[in-house]
């Protein structure tokens, strides 16, 4: 037995530190094939590999930061994030420490899920999980413009040359009873109803560029968003916003055309 001891403890304390281990990882949210399981540890966590969940939420920066990394555009099409809510989310979706509501507060991070969604609420009844009705009812579409990003499952029209947000989009205005509101599509050219802009749309924005007359895209895309590379609803309107619908940039002396036209 004593030709053995000393190994015997070595291997209980292997096991031990494996149990721990597997554990914490299983605080932390991870696993082996989950979301980031193969990315470094410091490229996210203060405390590098060292990261233990007591000081995972130490990040080298804000959550929105380090997402946008790998995601430029989920914050540019979805639920805003970063702040701190007037109510408090149920429990399945968490604030940060500093009580902000964060890329986290919806997603697993380190899961393994479709989208790595935390509970099993999908699309609308995900949304009231944190509003109520009457939050939707306020708006003008009630609210099914809310389904466009993270929540789109890309709604179809029959436009096949646009992307899926600008599908969603005409899915309500080419419809819509409000003159001021309704558009259509014409040989390729978005008419938006009141006249005063009618452009193109559906249009790769590279081949566009090559003919001349524009900025390169690389320039463009830091405030334009191009949804598989084409123009769309959502490289000039904001979704997200508390103006739906808002343009990305002010129309005086024409400045939204100029981001990407080169004249």
């Amino acid at each position: 037995m004593k030709k053995y001891g000393f190994s015997l403890v070595v291997a209980l304390a292997l096991l031990v530190l494996l149990i721990g281990g597997n554990r914490l990882y299983a605080m932390l949210g991870t696993n082996s094939s989950g979301h980031l399981a193969k990315s470094d540890c410091t490229s996210c966590h203060m405390a590098g590999k060292n990261v233990s969940a007591q000081q995972a939420s130490m990040l080298i920066t804000s959550q929105e930061a380090l997402c946008r990394k790998c995601h430029p555009t989920a914050l540019k099409l979805s639920h805003p994030s970063g702040f701190s809510p007037k109510g408090k989310p149920p429990e399945t979706y968490p604030l940060d420490w500093k009580g902000d509501l964060t890329c986290s507060t919806c997603h697993d991070i380190h899961g393994s899920k479709p989208g790595l969604m935390r509970g099993s609420k999908q699309g609308k009844d995900l949304c009231l999980s944190c509003h109520d009705a009457k939050f939707f009812q306020k708006m003008r579409d009630g609210g099914s413009s809310m389904m466009v990003g993270h929540l789109s499952n890309g709604a179809e029209v029959n436009t096949p040359t646009l992307d899926s947000y600008s599908r969603q989009c005409m899915e309500c205005h080419a419809g819509s009873g409000d003159q001021k509101l309704s558009s259509s599509i014409r040989n390729g050219v978005l008419r938006h109803a009141s006249n005063s802009v009618n452009h193109p749309i559906g249009v790769n924005y590279q081949q566009a560029a090559a003919f001349g007359g524009y900025r390169a895209r690389a320039i463009v895309e830091r405030k334009i968003f191009l949804p598989n590379g084409q123009i769309g609803c959502v490289s000039c309107h904001l979704g997200y916003s508390k103006e739906h619908g808002k343009l990305v940039s002010g129309t005086a002396r024409s400045s939204l055309c100029f981001e990407c036209h080169d004249l």
